[in-house]
Formats: structure tokens, sequence, C-alpha cells
């Protein structure tokens, strides 16, 4: 991955005390410890750039690609996937990072959050309200988001008025347990929505064989 030194907008600090940019930095505290995490097995610096030399898995594809061409995915099969990307995101918890993408993280913090760094239709109904959000509700909050996108195959918001009505229609299909991983992630208040160990012990992940 190219990434031209002119678009760096934020920069982090090495264990070793080296400047760079703050991908590479979250990349580097993250790379080890989880399956789910791509890892960074070097990076280099040019003139007007920064190599990142990152690890390829065997038999991958984008999941964006996976539901263009499949529109949605049966409940079992999206249940794994999403217990994947569970794991995936404790790990960067316990690492101290918040996510977007690593070329748009942040470290944790206690406080709230007043920027938000990504798309809007992603964001969650108290930053549309008040323009601040905590770490650990947003990211409930998206995990919501991806899981309707995967059994459902589409957003369930199509415009930042309707994440503030917060109506999310669901078909027969889909299980009550799948329902209720949804709804409370996608509740209207931050304080309403479970823990990411909360959403570890619900009924719906329980029995997950994960590859």
């Amino acid at each position: 991955k190219c990434v031209p030194r002119d678009r760096i907008r934020h920069w982090g600090e090495l264990p070793d005390g080296a400047r760079a940019p703050l991908e590479i930095v979250l990349l580097a505290k993250v790379s080890s410890g989880c399956a789910g995490v791509i890892q960074l097995l070097e990076w280099v610096e040019l003139p007007n750039s920064f190599l990142l030399v990152l690890e390829r898995p065997e038999r991958c594809q984008d999941l964006s690609g996976v539901l263009a061409e499949r529109r949605f995915l049966p409940e079992e099969e999206a249940r794994g996937l999403f217990r994947q990307v569970l794991e995936a995101v404790r790990h960067c918890s316990s690492c101290g990072l918040k996510l977007i993408d690593f070329g748009c993280g942040a470290f944790l913090q206690d406080t709230a959050y007043t920027q938000f760094a990504g798309t809007l239709s992603y964001s969650p109904p108290e930053w549309i309200h008040h323009q601040r959000y905590h770490g650990e509700a947003a990211t409930i909050w998206s995990l919501g988001l991806l899981l309707y996108h995967l059994v459902m195959g589409k957003h369930p918001f199509r415009r930042g008025q309707e994440i503030i009505w917060g109506r999310v229609l669901f078909p027969r299909r889909l299980s009550q347990e799948c329902q209720d991983v949804i709804k409370r992630c996608l509740s209207m208040r931050p304080l309403d929505r479970p823990s990411l160990q909360d959403l570890f012990h619900h009924p719906w992940l329980q029995g997950v064989h994960l590859p």
C-alpha cells in the first residue's frame, strides 16, 4: 500500500520514538495476537510517500464484493462472520484503539470525541444531535449497522433523518435472536446499547465455531 505524504493528516510515535503516520503506528500496535487483523510486515519511508507491506491472506475476498454478488448472507454464515469481527474489535480495543479503518483510526479516550471521520450514514444518532460521541457506544452502533447489512444486503438508514427516527424493519426469515442483537446495538440512547462483552454473551452468538 502506498500512502502519499501530502495526504497524511495525523502522525504518531512508534515505541522506538520514531515519528510515523498514525496509520502505521496503529497497525504496528495491533499487528499480532489476532487472526482477524491484517499484519503490518514492514514499512518504508520514501521522499514523497510511505510504503506499507501488509499480510496477504489466502483465499480472501472483500466483503463488499461478496455482498455485491450474493446481496445478503444466510443468517448462520453472517453469525460466524460477525463473531470474527467482534474478536477483531475486542483485540483492537484491548490495544487501546478505536477504528473506522486504520487510515482514520484513533486511540481510545474516556472523554467524548468531537470529530467524526467516516461516512455520515454510519454515524450514531448522538453525533447528529450533539456532534459528539463516545468510542464504545459508537462502535456498538457501527456493529449493529454491519450485522444488518450482512443479513439484509442494505443499510437500514438512507439519510441522516432516518438515523434519528431509528426505525428498523426486519423480514420474517430472520430469527428473533438475530433481530434482538441488531435492535440492541441500534438503540437510540448510547447507554441502552450493550457492551462488547455483552454481545459475546448474547444467545445468538453462542456455539459459533471460528476458522
